[in-house]
């Protein structure tokens, strides 16, 4: 059995969703926020298609890191991290924790058939 996903993700952006499943944990120990995507964070995705047309996938990546970046919090980020053996800043985890948001938000997008995506992955986190 593979690893872990959250609903509508299918690892064809992310490749491992640990950092997030942990950040989760941490957060829920205390008592802060689970952030995840949302329908609203979907229909983004729909509206820059839509509008735009065809869109750079990694144009559309960082608008949606700059989305999720508010959400999620460094320390929860970096503890997160840490605990799966990486050294980072908040700053650099939390933004680790938004790219693997963002992926998701394209996965599902993909699977909802918003988008199509072709031959594209985070690097590994």
């Amino acid at each position: 059995m593979g690893e872990r996903r959250p609903l509508l993700a299918n690892g064809s952006v992310v490749g491992s969703y640990k950092p997030l499943y942990r950040y989760w944990e941490l957060a829920r120990e205390r008592g802060a926020e689970e952030v995840a995507i949302t329908g609203e964070d979907l229909e983004a995705v729909r509206r820059a298609v839509e509008t735009r047309g065809r869109v750079s996938l990694l144009e559309l990546m960082e608008e949606l890191v700059r989305r999720f970046l508010p959400r999620v919090d460094p320390e929860i980020a970096r503890e997160a991290y840490e605990s799966l053996g990486w050294r980072m800043t908040g700053a650099e985890a939390r933004r680790k924790i938004a790219e693997i948001l963002a992926g998701w938000a394209l996965e599902a997008a993909k699977n909802l058939n918003i988008v199509s995506l072709r031959g594209w992955r985070l690097p590994p986190t």
